[in-house]
């Protein structure tokens, strides 16, 4: 059977995205309304950035790695930060008094003056609110308001219930088409929202796959141009659902799959070495007290698994790595960083956070 391989050149030029040798910043969404500014040398919190508009549900950094944008829960507002000074230079809400939306997370055009998401509009009523059906949304960075909505088209309207949040999004290098990947890669023109084309995974032109979902972009490594996510399908004779990697060119619209192995129950996030020689994520089998979580370590040349190493389950938790590659983090739903070595898969310490973090992601920039 002919199997699609993911074309490592791509990694390759993604190696800016994870870090150096250096001691990176990180920062991560805190409650009640803050992002945390971390010294991965130091293990210590050096500053923290208020956030006016409440509880940060997303962060997105720009492709050019100079802004932060931040999505907040309390009031559905946006934030932008400033890299360089560490500062907030926009913020609104979206919210009204007879007006809500619910969204979480989107994408900032190339300018950094339009901001694409799926939003639910809700209206307050008398009596009641009068829920809306999500809608394709630009939203003005600038002018703090909605710009325009587009409906969305009937057969991609279940793909995109559940709170408007739909799939994950990404933009070309020039802002002319948005990418969503779900059980399909739907690609828009931004100029009208009219879908140009849809690539659907469930029948993809590899014969041994079928069914194949693009994970969320906390399980992603992307760069500027490309999209880069776990993946799990079926294969189409005895319906074992596999996972592995899955490489998509914003470009040419050229995917590749490379299927790793059977899929575990859960897995939580995609890290890549800067050598590109090595991958690890977390794999969570069973559930509350005969859940077990693991990480597996895989090597990228021969895509196998070389070894695993089972750690204590937390009941929601985000997965990292160090910029240099040689320590694997595991964070989010607690105060704590726990760290772990990536050669030996062993716990090595804990850094207290002194504040519970979100499920928002973490940013690494060095």
């Amino acid at each position: 059977m002919r199997l699609l391989r993911l074309r490592l050149a791509y990694f390759i030029a993604a190696g800016a995205v994870w870090g150096s040798a250096q001691a990176s910043t990180i920062y991560l969404g805190a409650y009640p309304s803050a992002l945390l500014i971390f010294d991965e040398g130091k293990g210590a919190i050096t500053g923290r950035i208020p956030l006016t508009t409440g509880l940060p549900t997303s962060i997105r950094l720009s492709n050019d790695k100079k802004t932060i944008y931040v999505t907040t829960n309390d009031h559905s507002g946006i934030e932008v930060v400033d890299v360089a000074t560490q500062k907030v230079t926009n913020h609104f809400v979206l919210n009204s008094e007879t007006k809500r939306y619910r969204f979480n997370g989107g994408t900032p055009d190339p300018t950094g003056k339009l901001f694409y998401a799926i939003v639910t509009e809700i209206d307050k009523l008398a009596d009641h609110f009068d829920i809306g059906k999500p809608k394709y949304t630009v939203i003005d960075l600038p002018g703090q308001k909605i710009l325009k909505t587009y409906d969305i088209a009937k057969e991609d309207e279940n793909g995109n219930a559940g709170g408007g949040r739909g799939g994950g999004f990404e933009i070309s290098n020039d802002g002319k088409y948005l990418y969503q990947f779900r059980d399909k890669v739907v690609i828009l023109d931004t100029a009208d929202f009219k879908v140009v084309d849809r690539i659907d995974l469930a029948k993809p032109d590899e014969p041994g796959l079928e069914n194949v979902g693009f994970g969320g972009r906390l399980d992603s490594l992307s760069e500027p141009g490309q999209h880069i996510s776990l993946f799990n399908a079926v294969d189409p004779y005895v319906h074992n659902r596999v996972f592995g990697i899955g490489h998509f060119d914003l470009g040419t619209r050229h995917m590749d799959f490379t299927p790793l192995g059977p899929s575990p129950s859960g897995m939580t996030g995609l890290q890549i070495t800067p050598d590109k020689k090595d991958a690890y994520t977390v794999v969570s089998n069973g559930t509350l007290g005969n859940k077990r979580c693991e990480f597996w370590h895989f090597d990228m040349a021969t895509k196998v698994v070389k070894d695993k190493s089972e750690f204590s389950c937390r009941s929601r938790f985000s997965f990292g790595m160090s910029g240099d590659g040689r320590k694997l983090y595991i964070y989010g739903a607690g105060f704590e960083i726990e760290v772990f070595d990536a050669a030996t898969l062993k716990y090595e310490r804990t850094w207290d956070l002194n504040n519970d973090v979100t499920g928002a992601g973490l940013i690494e920039i060095n």
